[in-house]
């Protein structure tokens, strides 16, 4: 079943009959589809601009498969995109309601993560409740590579404020079992987020916030390749970084990004 399309066609309120219109085929093609067949390229790519999302999030380049446990870098590469904003919404959303085991998010701010699902610490704690361990890692406003990366940005104290911020959103998990929040004070050269074996990159290019700059969506292949160095350089930081106690600390009122 590809509940990716399914999900999809129920938040924009398209039904596979008017789908089918659309892309000028029998409704039972369209219930094919939903049932996991894979549509021809011209209506992969029909379906996927009139749902507006992109065409690999609701059909993803199947792995090839292997007899030896070897993978190259581009079977772990099925998405890119011109930068952070241009990921669709359901695609953030699918992979957390889709996580089954692990969900980690490894930013400095990350507040467009709460804006743009007001429902996120919500979700997440059901996730938790599931059995998904969450584990959130945020930049220590204190820190001094908040600090760096503030002036290399031009915006000062405006990143630390932004942190401040965004943490308040996540206040609700601490009591939660499966549910972390901790702060690295740590040189961040990509955020990293993810759900099970899938990961989004969003690189950091210097003097640019990273919602400027591209986001690489890896799948986990059979072998050591890209997904597991950003997976260990994932935990590396996760490991010095330091458990979150608002209490002690302080936090903000909810800002922008």
């Amino acid at each position: 079943m590809n509940e990716r399309l399914h999900s999809v066609l129920a938040q924009r309120g398209v039904s596979p009959e008017s789908l089918a219109e659309v892309c000028e085929v029998d409704p039972k093609t369209v219930g094919r589809w939903l049932g996991g067949r894979v549509p021809h390229p011209r209506h992969r790519f029909r379906a996927a601009q009139h749902l507006r999302v992109e065409e690999s999030f609701l059909w993803p380049a199947p792995q090839p498969r292997v007899s030896t446990p070897t993978t190259t870098v581009g079977s772990e590469l099925i998405g890119t995109y011109q930068n952070r904003a241009t990921v669709p919404r359901e695609m953030w959303l699918t992979l957390l309601q889709e996580a089954r085991e692990q969900i980690g998010v490894l930013v400095f701010s990350g507040t467009f993560f709460a804006q743009s699902n007001p429902h996120v610490a919500k979700m997440l704690a059901e996730r938790a409740a599931h059995g998904v361990r969450i584990r959130l890692c945020f930049g220590d406003p204190g820190g001094q590579a908040v600090v760096i990366r503030g002036r290399e940005e031009g915006i000062g104290d405006t990143l630390a404020a932004k942190i401040r911020a965004s943490l308040t959103y996540y206040r609700p998990l601490l009591p939660e079992a499966g549910c972390e929040v901790r702060l690295h004070d740590t040189t961040l050269y990509t955020s990293l987020f993810r759900y099970d074996d899938n990961l989004l990159v969003n690189p950091h290019v210097w003097g640019q916030p990273a919602s400027a700059n591209p986001l690489l969506h890896l799948k986990r292949g059979d072998g050591t390749g890209w997904f597991d160095n950003y997976a260990e350089s994932f935990e590396a930081v996760w490991a010095a970084a330091r458990p979150w106690t608002p209490d002690q600390e302080g936090t903000a009122a909810h800002g922008q990004d």
